[in-house]
């Protein structure tokens, strides 16, 4: 299977959250996932979560990398493999979990990324470091929708997790208002 890596320098300005989101929007059309799955929805608001944490963070440019599996058996329209997302900075100072509570507007971004990858970390590299995280991706594209409903537990984990897309949306939308 093919892995197609791609990467955009991100500058330390909060406006870059959105660019970062439709340029990675844009990539995933070439891979087989579909811009209107839950696999795609999922990865756009880790972008958000990982990119506003390099900007709000570390005051230093950045650069976002998706590695993306290729389309696999093309004729079947099944995609398999891993979607990895990394964004490294140029500050060696760890991520710091927070845990937010009732109205706080900051603290949920990393709590996101462990709720909604399947794996996620970080490691140094160079002077600075490099947080990822990892989407598992191995079912036909026509029933990822399905199944991931199917086998989320039914319709109250499917709430949770829309409501973590709304607090993560919410988020985002408070941190570019007080950014202008």
């Amino acid at each position: 299977m093919q892995v197609l890596q791609v990467q955009l320098e991100i500058r330390p300005d909060p406006a870059e959250v959105g660019r970062a989101r439709r340029w990675a929007r844009s990539r995933l059309a070439g891979s087989g996932i579909g811009d209107d799955e839950p696999l795609a929805e999922t990865l756009i608001l880790l972008v958000s979560e990982l990119v506003t944490n390099a900007v709000v963070h570390t005051g230093c440019p950045a650069v976002l990398r998706l590695l993306l599996p290729g389309v696999s058996g093309a004729a079947a329209g099944a995609v398999s493999g891993t979607v990895r997302l990394e964004v490294a900075d140029a500050s060696a100072k760890p991520p710091a979990p927070r845990h937010a509570e009732g109205d706080d507007t900051g603290g949920r971004g990393l709590e996101l990324v462990d709720g909604l990858a399947d794996r996620w970390g970080w490691d140094p590299d160079g002077t600075g470091k490099r947080i990822w995280c990892e989407l598992d991706r191995c079912r036909p594209a026509s029933t990822v929708a399905t199944a991931t409903y199917e086998a989320s537990a039914g319709p109250a984990a499917y709430q949770n997790g829309a409501n973590a897309y709304e607090v993560g949306a919410r988020e985002y939308d408070d941190f570019a208002r007080a950014a202008v």
